[in-house]
């Protein structure tokens, strides 16, 4: 098994204490997170990073790319461009998902709420389907993993690793899903390839997300960060598989007589942006069964700036991380234990 190299672990380690940093300046960085903190830097030290599919925004390219894959995790974060601790962690928030490669997709909801300088109907669409599982979501930041428990604050990112940890040990089968990407200009066309869907006991649909990468944030707002914001969903096009009912928000066109085969969006973007394939239930299913919220399958791909590394199988590592960290914390407890004994 590969290792992540020096400088990788490095960049880690630098993120990781950014985020502890911020948590610490807030006043919520109290022993238990910093013990989190720290296992999951050991984590990390361990752990390789698998390839994304990430096309270097420096570089642009000139040929249509075929993008593979299924079994991402999303993590869906809720956020404002006015709330101060949201500002303060999203610059590292990349970084923390560049870390983990093609594991897991960060996806950003701005809410319709009047103050919120970007608003997009897009992410309205989003939170309201994210409302169908926890009616109670409203506070900034918010982060959910596969659609589990409510995260909120930026002192909850401990959690968010366990949640994320969880998910892909106990993830078993996954959709496998292609869509290829052409671009003419600042045009692009991102297009259903070959399938493989796992099936379900209720309706589900594919989904087209695209994610605006610094995206400025209009004058004239509340603005307590810097002048960008990332990970911004701008559009969603979905495609019911048991109809081929297309519903479309943002892009320039959603299309497609058969959601398995043909289903493709189109828009036009001169900036960076990532575009996310997801297998999922529908709407109505949700409705009736919240059991179905986690995804079925989920790719991405990215056009910005990354550095990649290695492909390696992570599933020993994790399992062994997660083994280290049970015997870190029984062997920290029972040492407090034997202190408390003594000094009493």
């Amino acid at each position: 098994m590969k290792l992540a190299s020096k400088s990788h672990i490095i960049k880690e380690v630098e993120v990781l204490h950014r985020l502890v940093k911020v948590m610490g300046n807030m006043g919520v960085c109290h022993s238990t997170v910093i013990r989190v903190a720290c296992s999951f830097i050991i984590i990390i030290l361990l752990l390789p990073v698998s390839n994304a599919e990430v096309r270097d925004y420096s570089k642009g390219w000139d040929s249509d790319i075929i993008v593979e894959g299924g079994r991402t995790i999303i993590v869906e974060e809720l956020s404002t461009t006015w709330c101060v601790s949201c500002a303060e962690i999203d610059p590292y928030l990349q970084q923390v998902a560049d870390a983990h490669g093609s594991r897991i997709t960060i996806v950003t909801y701005h809410p319709t709420d009047g103050d919120d300088a970007f608003q997009p109907e897009a992410a309205k669409e989003r939170i309201d389907r994210m409302r169908l599982i926890n009616p109670q979501i409203g506070s900034t930041p918010t982060f959910v993993v596969e659609s589990g428990l409510l995260r909120i604050g930026p002192d909850s990112w401990p959690d968010v690793q366990k949640d994320i940890l969880k998910e892909e040990t106990n993830r078993q089968e996954t959709s496998q899903l292609s869509f290829s990407v052409s671009k003419f200009g600042d045009n692009y066309t991102a297009k259903i390839e070959n399938l493989s869907l796992i099936s379900a006991d209720y309706e589900t649909q594919l989904t087209f997300m695209m994610m605006t990468h610094d995206l400025p944030v209009p004058e004239g707002y509340i603005n307590p960060g810097e002048a960008t914001r990332d990970r911004v969903v701008t559009a969603t096009a979905s495609c019911k598989l048991a109809n081929n009912t297309i519903n479309n928000t943002g892009f320039t066109q959603a299309s497609g007589t058969l959601c398995s085969s043909d289903f493709s969006v189109t828009f036009s973007h001169d900036g960076k942006f990532s575009i996310v394939l997801i297998h999922e239930a529908t709407e109505s299913s949700l409705t009736e069964n919240s059991d179905a919220a986690k995804t079925l399958g989920l790719v991405e791909f990215a056009f910005r700036d990354i550095q990649i590394q290695s492909q390696v199988n992570i599933m020993p590592v994790v399992f062994f991380s997660l083994g280290l960290i049970g015997i870190i914390w029984v062997a920290y407890d029972k040492f407090n234990a034997v202190k408390n004994r003594k000094g009493s």
